[in-house]
């Protein structure tokens, strides 16, 4: 199989370990991989396998005007539609709605191409505005079909874009967790004999770590065997540190920064907790309970309660309701036995998004589509 896969870049983010995890895999079995990314490979964060070809088009400009961002937009069609031409993939796969829009436009009419766009967040959620929103609805008619991560996603897209064919597939969990630079040893943040609460993700609005940090607090003198750490960099750590200070909680609450070795960070706590009030399908959760982490988290749109078995491997509050998001933490703190059972529970994600499995929906979707020239 020659695939080519097209996405903004490959810098610290949830969709961009999907994509890079998925290229590194597929590489693995030897089909021949092309990545190309919009931005230049000095921003890159995961590291590829040196059988995927990396081709950057170095067309990242971010200026805010109309007139800057149509050009822009050609300017990436007629890049990506050159690579195209020059690779001959069999099959073209992009990330994300942007990404998603531009490879329809490049792939048009282009002989012997199936074409596949994915959504990573749940869309009325994470909403681009009247001319992305406009073309992202005409482009998705013009691709073989679209990839959503949850039924959820899927619903809306039917009913918001002109998708041909819709399909559902997760996220895959990898394991054992890769690690690489930087790495940060959990030991010089949290004493051996302290039990961790961890929240992992970018520390930007709609992760809504404050909503965690202030669970804590009310948690912190009925648990003062335990602390919170929160690993990840982001345009709110100011005023998460300052929520901290002002809440007293300095030496109990940590914010390391962004560490390229979780699986360490996940293997030193007791439990964690995701406090977001969105999410498209969250791969730290995935990953937290891999490493055999009972979870509590926000059952919102979308992702934890197709992940969380409420009840056996974690527990899901309502969206929003500090309350009992609070208890539910505090009642995991508090009993060993319950979260130990959730704990040894929690590692069937290794199995039940396993990437062969996920791979294996993928591999089956491209087989199941005649290859043919877009309209």
């Amino acid at each position: 199989m020659r695939l080519l896969i097209y996405i903004h870049s490959l810098e610290n983010g949830g969709a961009e370990r999907v994509v890079a995890n998925l290229a590194n895999y597929w590489a693995s079995i030897g089909w021949q991989l092309t990545l190309v990314t919009v931005a230049a490979r000095t921003s890159d964060f995961y590291v590829l396998d040196p059988a995927v070809e990396r081709v950057s088009l170095d067309l990242a400009d971010t200026r805010p005007n109309l007139l800057a961002g149509i050009v822009r937009t050609l300017r990436r069609v007629r890049a990506l539609r050159r690579v195209l031409r020059t690779v001959r993939p069999e099959v073209a796969l992009s990330a994300m709605h942007t990404a998603n829009v531009v490879l329809a436009a490049a792939a048009r009419g282009l002989p012997g191409l199936c074409t596949f766009g994915s959504e990573h967040n749940f869309p009325p959620r994470a909403p681009m505005g009247v001319l992305w929103e406009t073309m992202r609805r005409h482009a998705y008619g013009r691709l073989s079909a679209v990839v959503a991560l949850t039924q959820e996603c899927a619903h809306w897209l039917t009913i918001n874009t002109a998708a041909r064919s819709l399909v559902v597939i997760p996220n895959a969990v990898t394991w054992p967790l890769p690690a690489q630079a930087p790495c940060i040893d959990p030991r010089g943040c949290c004493a051996p004999d302290r039990r961790v609460l961890l929240g992992v993700g970018r520390l930007s609005a709609e992760k809504n770590f404050a909503a965690l940090v202030s669970a804590f607090g009310l948690l912190a003198s009925r648990h003062p065997e335990w602390d919170l750490v929160i690993l990840g960099e982001g345009p709110v750590r100011g005023a998460l540190e300052a929520q901290v200070r002002n809440a007293g909680l300095q030496g109990r609450v940590f914010l390391p920064g962004r560490v390229g070795n979780p699986g360490e960070w996940y293997q030193h706590a007791a439990l964690y907790g995701m406090s977001s009030d969105f999410e498209g399908f969250p791969n730290t959760l995935l990953e937290a309970m891999a490493c055999g982490l009972p979870a509590v988290s926000f059952d919102c749109d979308t992702g934890p309660r197709d992940i969380i078995r409420h009840g056996l491997d974690g527990l899901l509050v309502p969206a929003g309701d500090a309350a009992l998001f609070s208890a539910a933490l505090g009642l995991l703190m508090g009993d060993d036995e319950l979260r130990h059972g959730f704990a040894s529970r929690a590692t069937q994600v290794r199995e039940r998004f396993s990437m062969p499995k996920v791979a294996a929906m993928w591999e089956a979707l491209f087989a199941c589509h005649e290859i043919r020239p877009q309209p």
